[in-house]
């Protein structure tokens, strides 16, 4: 989008302090940064600098098993508009886990799940298939928040949606739920 995607505005927050803070609200301890930059939160340099998504997964996950978390919520940087609503399914997910249909991120993951033969330049197609993650459907209302804003076009229409959102906090439809499961979230 021709700019660091972890530092844009989105009504007052970093994309980063909105993905942290609903990290934090939805359970995750510790909160890790995997990138080049630690953008003043807990942080780990890829092992592999501009591999990918994998590359930070995995450098994550050695990093949670040594402190003894067993299981990662993986969040991007670029779907600041995520709700908590969103994540719970994949929160409630049984072993070895879950993403969407069709998306690679957000995922919940049992770290010992992780193929041992996974490598930093893998798509993270690959990763949750070999992982066993479980696809969870989700709605179109939530997918475009949910996959986050990859151009200046989807931004803007996120940037609308969560000034919509703000307005009427109140507002519970369109989160991505398993089926035939209800929330009052």
């Amino acid at each position: 989008m021709g700019a660091d995607k972890a530092m844009m505005d989105w009504l007052g927050r970093t994309a980063v302090e909105r993905v942290a803070a609903l990290a934090v609200a939805a359970g995750a301890a510790p909160v890790l940064t995997v990138g080049a930059k630690a953008y003043g939160l807990s942080h780990l340099a890829d092992d592999v600098a501009g591999a990918g998504p994998v590359g930070g997964v995995l450098a994550g996950a050695r990093a949670l098993l040594a402190a003894g978390v067993p299981r990662a919520l993986v969040l991007a940087v670029d779907a600041p508009t995520l709700r908590l609503g969103d994540l719970r399914p994949l929160l409630a997910s049984e072993r070895p886990g879950a993403a969407y249909e069709g998306l690679h991120l957000p995922m919940m993951v049992n770290l010992d799940a992780l193929p041992r033969e996974a490598r930093a330049d893998w798509p993270i197609g690959r990763l949750i298939e070999r992982a066993g993650l479980t696809r969870l459907p989700c709605g179109a209302a939530a997918r475009s928040r949910i996959r986050g804003a990859n151009t200046p076009e989807e931004r803007k229409a996120l940037l609308a949606q969560l000034r919509a959102d703000l307005a009427a906090p109140e507002q519970t439809s369109g989160y991505c739920l398993e089926k035939g499961s209800k929330s009052n979230i």
